[in-house]
């Protein structure tokens, strides 16, 4: 039998507690938060459109940012509110929820992340390295936004 599918979800950029974009992962309930790092992704800060994107990287690489575990009764609400930010369903889709595992102070998590899914986008001018991995490190990162991400 598997393990049931985690209620946890990593977020790394605006959905983090005290960021913009916060009020949208409290919309769908309640949750605990801690702190965490995903291994072997990339952090980049997309310009102008103002908000990060991870993507898949180096064994050495790393994001950090924030466990978001939800009540499992608020988690399918949850992921509503996470999807619809995230463009899951737009076409083509802005991210992918992708099932992962976290480090965090008492050990791996099983967790999903949205990964940013245009390509085509990166190869533009504009999609620049975040050093540590670490979006509260971005001086402009509380700018408003052009859109509603």
């Amino acid at each position: 039998m598997s393990a049931p599918a985690p209620t946890t979800v990593f977020v790394y950029g605006t959905l983090m507690p005290g960021e913009r974009n916060a009020h949208v992962a409290r919309q769908g309930g309640p949750f605990t938060a801690q702190p965490a790092t995903l291994p072997g992704h990339r952090l980049l800060h997309l310009h102008p459109e103002g908000y990060p994107a991870v993507i898949p990287g180096a064994p050495a690489d790393t994001v950090r940012g924030m466990a978001l575990t939800y009540a499992p009764h608020a988690w399918a609400a949850a992921l509503v509110f996470l999807d619809a930010l995230e463009g899951v369903r737009d076409t083509p889709p802005l991210y992918t929820r992708d099932r992962v595992t976290l480090h965090t102070g008492t050990g791996p998590l099983p967790a999903w992340v949205y990964v940013y899914a245009r390509a085509d986008r990166l190869a533009r001018p504009g999609a620049t390295p975040v050093p540590g991995g670490d979006w509260l490190a971005v001086p402009d990162r509380a700018r408003p936004p052009h859109g509603d991400r």
